[in-house]
């Protein structure tokens, strides 16, 4: 009976590609059944709408975050909604356990804000800096630990120390249906296109392709998805 109901419930809300294994013990459905219970109710309470928020996750700024029916915001996580833009979060996106979602971090800039497509998940862990701009587009999933940083600090004055000099940005932009292992580093720049895997570990700080399979430090295409042949 759980079994059918989680089946029902599962397409209610949109995730018709999950089929829940026959295996699942009772009392690990309902454990889930509940838990989603109780941060829907607190999705409706703090946002007016259905989706799902954990009671410990933390939200400033919350008249500027923009989230899509089902999003979820897991136990933990933390996100700014202070910037240019309001930060959205498109529907059925999941925000993972202790991810950090960060978009002004000082007061001297103000920062330019966030994007996420439908269906997204980002896993545990993660950081996204968001100060000069992140978009991801939606399909995309991301690994645990994996860190987006869209600001770089300048250091070329030799006569000033680092830390006076400013920074400079130019935004992340990650396209639709994109796989990121956990552990890799986005830098201020970065341009993945659609379709594209990135290797774990991998520092993406240039332009990539559609279809490209991503890894390295710094990152380079390895090959291609839509051709399968090696790329020198």
């Amino acid at each position: 009976m759980l079994q059918a109901l989680l089946r029902a419930l599962l397409r209610a809300f949109g995730k018709h590609y999950y089929t829940p294994d026959p295996d699942l013990p009772l009392c690990f459905i309902l454990q889930i059944l509940m838990k989603r219970l109780l941060w829907l109710v607190i999705g409706i309470i703090r946002f007016r709408q259905i989706v799902f928020v954990s009671p410990s996750a933390s939200i400033r700024g919350a008249s500027r975050i923009q989230l899509g029916h089902c999003a979820t915001i897991e136990p933990h996580a933390r996100i700014d909604g202070y910037a240019r833009n309001p930060v959205s979060i498109g529907a059925r996106s999941l925000i993972g356990a202790y991810t950090i979602i960060l978009c002004t971090s000082h007061m001297s800039t103000f920062g330019i804000g966030l994007r996420i497509g439908d269906d997204c998940g980002i896993a545990e862990y993660c950081f996204i800096g968001a100060a000069g701009g992140v978009t991801l587009g939606n399909d995309v999933i991301v690994g645990q630990y994996v860190s987006f940083h869209s600001q770089n600090h300048n250091f070329n004055d030799p006569t000033r120390i680092i830390r006076e000099q400013g920074v400079t940005s130019r935004g992340i932009r990650i396209g639709n249906n994109v796989w990121i292992g956990a552990k890799a580093t986005i830098l201020d720049g970065a341009e993945v296109g659609d379709g594209s895997v990135i290797a774990a570990g991998a520092v993406v700080n240039g332009k990539y392709p559609p279809g490209s399979v991503i890894g390295g430090v710094p990152a380079r295409v390895l090959r291609s998805i839509s051709t399968k042949g090696i790329i020198p």
